[in-house]
């Protein structure tokens, strides 16, 4: 069902909109795939409709001007309406990645913009990345085989505390995954991003120096976004500097890890892995990722958690106070030429 709601005027059938720009029936509309009236504080002056990937439709796209990317539809629903948005001047992801929707800037007319949604998924992101880090290393998923087999299977297993844990790609997602390691009495946290600098908690490391740190890394942590850079990051050679134990935990991108050089390390057992995110993904059916010894898989699950409804309804209502207003948007990532 396709619903729209205009603010600062009468909601108009699309046959009764005066033209703009010499676009028949051209308001200035927004795509959202949310309802538009479950988010509250829209700015007025804006046609809104809701379209979250189904098969037809809300309006004509040629009169969208502010386009929200369906959440989880897929690339190919994503990019759809794109050719046809020829007035289209952002393109918000819902979404911190977007090397999914970067084939699409060809399609957008020049000058448009493309807006991450860096902050919104933090929270959840973070609080699954430390759900691995703990369920790999207190063995839950081998208790709860032996739940399942009714089998009383006790033992020593490894704690967090007095680990050195590795931060790969500190954007607001690592800080915000250190937050949350810090009650944990780690040993230390190691932090990397693309180039040095100071935070809060302390150095950045430059990807520079990644090679030297990572053999005293108890967990390394990846949460860097997929670039051309970053694309098998952890390969033969990053895997084999781990040291033996290691757990490699990726909250990032599947295409981050090269999955037979993680493979070979899972099978000879040197190497432990928690991976939200796969390369293939959705991982098939009888992938050897699946039964390979010492990994623990979540279905790419760090973003849709009952987080995230309230924080991309906020987001969304300050990125369009900020459009309507003329005002420059945050999380700008790239430019149609």
């Amino acid at each position: 069902m396709t619903t729209t709601h205009q603010r600062g005027g009468a909601v108009n059938d699309v046959s009764d909109v005066s033209g703009v720009d010499g676009v028949p029936g051209g308001a200035d509309d927004v795509w959202l795939p949310i309802p538009p009236d479950e988010i509250d504080g829209l700015p007025d002056g804006l046609r809104y409709v809701h379209w979250d990937a189904g098969p037809d439709y809300p309006a004509d796209p040629a009169r969208c001007v502010f386009y929200t990317v369906p959440y989880l539809k897929g690339t190919e629903a994503a990019l759809r309406p794109l050719s046809r948005m020829s007035r289209v001047r952002v393109v918000q992801t819902l979404t911190a990645g977007v090397d999914d929707i970067l084939p699409g800037l060809s399609r957008m007319p020049s000058g448009a913009r493309l807006c991450n949604a860096r902050g919104l998924h933090d929270a959840s992101t973070a609080e699954l990345a430390l759900t691995l880090i703990l369920a790999s290393l207190r063995d839950i998923p081998g208790f709860v085989r032996s739940q399942d087999a009714g089998e009383w299977r006790t033992g020593f297993r490894p704690a967090l505390a007095d680990k050195s844990v590795l931060i790969v790609g500190y954007g607001s997602i690592g800080s915000a995954i250190e937050d949350r390691l810090t009650p944990f009495e780690c040993a230390r946290v190691v932090r990397v991003a693309r180039t040095a600098r100071d935070a809060v908690r302390g150095p950045v490391h430059p990807i520079s120096e990644l090679s030297a740190l990572l053999p005293a890394a108890d967990v390394v942590v990846l949460a860097t976004p997929l670039t051309e850079d970053t694309r098998d990051l952890v390969g033969r050679d990053f895997l084999a500097r781990m040291k033996e134990g290691a757990l490699l935990v990726n909250v990032a991108r599947g295409a981050v890890v090269d999955t037979a050089a993680l493979l070979a390390e899972l099978e000879s057992g040197r190497l432990r892995a928690a991976l939200d995110v796969t390369d293939p993904e959705p991982l098939p059916a009888g992938h050897p990722l699946w039964h390979a010894p010492g990994v623990l898989i979540t279905p790419h699950v760090g973003g849709p958690s009952s987080a995230f409804l309230p924080r991309a309804k906020r987001l969304l209502r300050d990125q369009l106070t900020l459009f309507a207003a003329g005002e420059p948007l945050r999380n700008v990532v790239a430019s149609a030429e």
